[in-house]
């Protein structure tokens, strides 16, 4: 009932030559092996490919790249995956709208050959049309690639609406207990996934086999863990919209924000757990906010049981300050738990005032 966690790092073999099955740990694990099988059957894919972290998968999705290519990624993104860009990779890149598919286009190069794309976006919850981007860059010769970690399978399959490779951060909703840090990348492409294996495997960024223990665990209750998150996430949103220390609230499951037709269509069963919002007062207001809650822990990452309160543009963002992909500095960001939500609306009354 419980997939055991073949915690070795070597395997014996029968003989030279042939099929030799598993052989060292680095290259694949029985624990890993389940895992990838679990996850990629919920995506739809083909291939899964557990990795050591959520960023871990991303470098590797970059490294396929040759020097010179350009990516088109979204400008309201996670700051982690800007400073890899950036940083470490040195990458050319173009941060755009991706709902606007005219700025999509007239951002595009020659040189374009990855389409990076979130929906729902990190921090600001944008939605973007998954299908008409995945269309878009199979018809220019690129590859697009969904960071699904907000949605989570149970919400959204990239893969279906056309987009070649998903991308996860399992250290989120798959894992679901702020236990462990992971990384996973679902694909139907044969040959992509051939060289994603010999990057991953050459660069050894491979999670343990007690780490793909715990997401296997955590998937288990993913269904009903997300339904909570769905229906906390809406009464917190609503609630917030009606508060008048906000500006703005961001949430898909709202009826009347921006992104909420488009998610509808893409999206099943439930728009997500996250939830971001502006304060009026900017950084100031922000910062007292997110000071003052009491359930909703101030920490970084989400998409555990537990309710999260994040200040961008200091923690998940910190890295993009003084620059155009900097966080609007009044958005908070909450990752809404499954605690019982009249505590969590309780907490949000005392904390605003």
């Amino acid at each position: 009932m419980t997939t055991p966690i073949y915690q070795t790092s070597t395997f014996a073999h029968d003989g030279l030559g042939g099929d030799r099955g598993y052989s060292y740990a680095r290259v694949s694990n029985p624990t890993r092996t389940a895992l990838e099988t679990c996850l990629a059957s919920l995506e739809g894919a083909a291939h899964g490919l557990a990795f050591a972290s959520g960023m871990a998968a991303v470098d590797t999705v970059v490294r396929q790249l040759d020097p010179g290519d350009h990516i088109l990624v979204n400008a309201d993104g996670y700051g982690g995956t800007h400073r890899l860009l950036t940083q470490v990779h040195q990458a050319s890149f173009s941060p755009v709208d991706l709902a606007d598919l005219d700025a999509v286009a007239a951002a595009w190069t020659d040189r374009t050959r990855l389409l990076w794309v979130e929906s729902p976006t990190n921090p600001g919850l944008g939605v973007v049309d998954i299908a008409a981007l995945a269309a878009m860059a199979r018809e220019r010769g690129a590859w697009c690639a969904v960071d699904n970690t907000f949605a989570t399978p149970w919400l959204q399959r990239p893969l279906e609406l056309g987009a070649h490779l998903v991308v996860h951060s399992t250290s989120k909703y798959l894992g679901g207990h702020s236990d462990v840090i992971g990384g996973f990348v679902a694909t139907d492409d044969d040959a992509l996934a051939a060289a994603l294996t010999l990057v991953r495997n050459a660069a050894g960024s491979v999670p343990g086999p007690f780490d793909t223990f715990l997401v296997l665990r955590g998937v288990k209750t993913l269904a009903v863990r997300m339904d909570r998150h769905c229906s906390n996430a809406l009464a917190v949103a609503a609630f917030l919209r009606s508060h008048p220390a906000m500006a703005q609230v961001r949430y898909p499951g709202l009826a009347d924000d921006p992104g909420h037709a488009l998610a509808a269509r893409q999206m099943h069963g439930g728009f997500g757990g996250m939830v971001a919002c502006v304060l009026h007062g900017g950084e100031e207001a922000a910062a007292a906010f997110v000071a003052r809650t009491r359930l909703f822990t101030l920490g970084e990452s989400l998409g555990g049981v537990e309710s999260l309160i994040g200040y961008p543009a200091r923690m998940s963002h910190a890295s993009l300050a003084g620059t155009p992909l900097a966080a609007d500095p009044g958005l908070v960001r909450l990752s809404v738990g499954i605690e019982d939500v009249d505590d969590l609306l309780e907490d949000l009354a005392q904390a605003l005032g």
